[in-house]
């Protein structure tokens, strides 16, 4: 599994629709997926999944960005890289999928929604739409932002979001890594004990640590000792002050601060979704999952989440530090994280 940093084609996103997550018709998350992917075309391709009955209208929004492709795909949402394939290549660069089972971050335990057929055919549909080969994991239930490569053999997750009972809890922990292992060409597997605090996938590890490069991370990180991401992001450091990459070495950590002040869903927002039954509930005043590590990495710019906080520029400027390569794009991102996600999530690489 190549790292996110490396030269790729492209990415795929899935046009918001869904009422259960996008308030209000999804207009201001449409305009800010929109805005996403024209900043993300600008060095890469992207492909857009829009089901049949959405994709003219999809097609007329980007009419003027010949780099953004519409596929009629349909999904149950919009969460490209947890329900897209997880792709992988080899010595020669060809590349292919692997379709892991989905169930909605885990399914009748405590999935996100009721119904997720589509999403779960959404991998081997947009494989086969690339003219990718495709691995078929199943029934190996597992999202595409609970994991996340160095390229070079080291795997990151968090403990809370693979060892949920909702995933694979017929399996242990060391059968969960072997299989990590053997899809993903991975040598080294280092298990965080948690996420962020409040994230409703079971603490996905692309929103609390990332790869910069190998053997270099950024760690959402707070000093507030009152936060209870305190605790939890206090855990993951020292499993990484302790731990070794795939090739021995140990791992440079740069704390990536979260939002001073927490992000919490309104009561003029919450009016706007319209819950399926058996879909997540959420209730105003509830903390969102906010963090500045699930930013994107294009082939020529970071697109980096802005939530109207006062680490925002901080968070800016110490990712533009970390890339000084690429363009660093913030993008005010409320609209995506009030639908219970991130940037990352709503992206998935194909190398």
């Amino acid at each position: 599994m190549p790292g996110e940093y490396e030269p790729h084609r492209g990415c795929v996103m899935i046009w918001p629709v869904r009422p259960g997550s996008w308030p209000y018709g999804a207009a201001k998350a449409q305009k800010t997926f929109a805005q996403i992917a024209r900043a993300i075309a600008k060095s890469e391709k992207v492909w857009m999944l829009a089901a049949q009955e959405d994709a003219k209208q999809v097609q007329s929004v980007f009419s003027d960005c010949p780099g953004i492709q519409v596929l009629e795909i349909g999904t149950d949402d919009a969460w490209a890289r947890d329900v897209g394939p997880t792709c992988v290549k080899n010595e020669a660069g060809q590349v292919r999928g692997i379709d892991w089972q989905f169930n909605a971050w885990g399914g009748e335990y405590d999935g996100l929604y009721a119904h997720w057929e589509q999403d779960d055919l959404a991998a081997a549909r947009i494989c086969e739409a690339l003219g990718l080969d495709c691995y078929d994991a199943r029934p190996f239930v597992l999202e595409g932002g609970s994991i996340h490569s160095d390229g070079q053999g080291t795997l990151l997750v968090t403990e809370a979001c693979l060892l949920s009972k909702g995933r694979n809890p017929q399996m242990t922990k060391g059968e969960i890594e072997e299989t990590l292992k053997q899809y993903l060409g991975a040598e080294k597997v280092i298990w965080l004990p948690r996420g962020i605090y409040q994230d409703e996938t079971n603490e996905h590890v692309d929103n609390v640590c990332a790869f910069v490069r190998p053997g270099e991370v950024v760690l959402a990180w707070t000093d507030d000792q009152r936060d209870p991401q305190w605790e939890l992001s206090h855990a993951s450091l020292e499993v990484l002050e302790k731990e070794r990459d795939a090739r021995g070495r140990s791992i440079t950590v740069h704390k990536l601060p979260i939002p001073r002040k927490p992000v919490c869903i309104t009561e003029e927002e919450l009016a706007g979704f319209s819950f399926e039954e058996g879909e997540d509930m959420r209730s105003a005043g509830e903390r969102l999952a906010a963090s500045y590590v699930n930013f994107y990495i294009a082939n020529g710019s970071v697109i980096v989440p802005q939530f109207g906080d006062e680490n925002d520029k901080l968070a800016v400027e110490i990712l533009g530090e970390l890339f000084p390569g690429r363009t660093i794009i913030p993008i005010y991102a409320r609209p995506v994280i009030v639908g219970g996600g991130n940037i990352h999530c709503i992206t998935q690489q194909i190398p």
